[in-house]
């Protein structure tokens, strides 16, 4: 069903706020979120902006519900094959992730730059995403012949704020191929986690 057709059509509760929140995402397509208008999602979704607050309690609110969904399909998207071998679970994991980056990049921002605001909700989503992101890599540490030491834990963390750091800049100005950018994010991870000879030693074993 369309939006317009949605319009024309009494929704329950639970359909109707899907359609706000889904609307809202489609607007962060092309424009960063503080520039996502309560009174323009109204018109487009064919209701009141009194229904907006009735259902979200605030512009805030109903921004954070816009990020959380952007969050979970994020994670959704990325979730690794466990048909796959570790490594190259870890690989096609990310090679969704700048996927999903690229098509949602303003979304993106606007959740990873929701660990700046104010509203202690939105950091808390912020933080889930990162928490989840990590956690996959942590998982799997053990399944590549690495021991979990507090310093590999370290490495994890830091190497996934790497990454969306790394990915936000080449969004904005792409001077590597997207290939040379997953070589460079892939080969971070285990440069950072282990010593210099591990991490040459597995990697070489990747490529055969």
């Amino acid at each position: 069903m369309t939006p317009v057709e949605e319009k024309r059509t009494r929704l329950s509760p639970q359909a109707r706020r899907r359609q706000l929140v889904t609307l809202g995402v489609e607007m962060l397509s092309g424009r960063s979120i503080d520039t996502v208008s309560v009174e323009e999602l109204a018109e487009k979704a064919g209701v009141s902006r009194g229904l907006i607050f009735h259902y979200f309690g605030s512009k805030q609110g109903y921004l954070l519900a816009v990020v959380r969904h952007l969050s979970e399909e994020m994670i959704a998207f990325t979730d690794p094959d466990p048909s796959l071998p570790p490594l190259e679970q870890l690989s096609a994991s990310l090679a969704a992730y700048l996927d999903y980056v690229t098509e949602n990049r303003d979304g993106y921002v606007s959740l990873l730059r929701g660990s700046t605001s104010n509203d202690p909700e939105m950091r808390m989503v912020f933080e889930h995403t990162r928490g989840v992101l990590v956690q996959r890599v942590l998982e799997r540490v053990p399944l590549i012949g690495v021991d979990m030491t507090p310093r590999v834990e370290l490495a994890a963390r830091g190497w996934v704020a790497f990454v969306e750091e790394t990915v936000i800049s080449w969004l904005r100005e792409p001077g590597v191929t997207r290939a040379e950018l997953l070589a460079l994010l892939n080969w971070a991870l285990p440069a950072v986690a282990m010593r210099p000879e591990q991490a040459l030693a597995l990697l070489a074993s990747s490529d055969t």
